[in-house]
């Protein structure tokens, strides 16, 4: 596994490092947020994990970067802000998750083992149509873009088409927010379910029209899709 980390505390990096050593992770380490952010847009990664705080480009900027850029490849941010609105806010711009300081080596461990297994899943195709079509909707699993009635829609981060993929493939099926984080975060998610209230909200904003809202709440349960219905709820 190669992974990347762009953390200018040199004392954490050393103890990533050292366990990475233990482990047989190839480790490469950038204390610049521009170099750091260079190096991922260009080079192949298993994993990229970066601190919320750098120099030459903070951790937030270059997540939002790389997922403008297209970088397929899962993001891990390190962030001592603990407050659940800076914890969106990396989410929002399209990290997989996050991991506060101070944390262990073996927690940090888990979270990449959670987000690279799902991403290998995606890529091993278990889901079968590469393209998947609704009365609205074009989805291409494999080039992972959208066109909702003809037009391409191109601002949406990764989890927030993860999600729009899972429901599309099980429309008009109400699941909670747990369902939802089990089916399309990973049963071994460290979050909280509010996390899915944040991406349901940006999708109604990305995806709906004037005529419809996709993405229905169903009080004391959760949410169902359904692009059939004209209903805006």
């Amino acid at each position: 596994m190669r992974i990347l980390v762009i953390e200018d505390n040199e004392s954490v990096s050393s103890m990533i490092e050292l366990f990475f050593d233990k482990e047989k992770i190839e480790g490469h380490f950038e204390m610049d947020g521009l170099k750091g952010y260079e190096r991922a847009r260009t080079e192949p990664f298993d994993c990229v994990i970066i601190d919320w705080m750098l120099p030459g480009m903070d951790g937030v900027n270059i997540c939002r970067k790389l997922r403008q850029d297209k970088i397929d490849v899962p993001i891990i941010m390190l962030t001592a802000k603990d407050s659940e609105s800076d914890q969106v806010l990396g989410l929002e711009m399209g990290a997989d998750d996050y991991v506060t300081k101070p944390f262990s080596p073996l927690t940090l461990m888990a979270r990449i083992k959670a987000v690279t297994r799902r991403y290998a899943s995606h890529k091993e195709g278990k889901i079968d149509a590469d393209v998947l079509k609704t009365e609205h909707f074009t989805i291409n699993r494999s080039t992972r873009e959208v066109q909702l009635n003809g037009q391409f829609v191109t601002n949406l981060t990764p989890k927030e088409f993860d999600l729009l993929l899972f429901f599309v493939q099980h429309p008009k099926q109400v699941f909670s927010r747990e369902q939802l984080l089990d089916r399309v975060w990973g049963y071994d998610f460290y979050g909280d379910d509010r996390t899915v209230d944040v991406h349901i909200k940006r999708l109604r904003t990305k995806v709906s029209t004037e005529e419809q809202s996709f993405f229905h709440t169903v009080w004391g349960i959760g949410y169902r899709f359904d692009d059939t219905s004209g209903d805006k709820q």
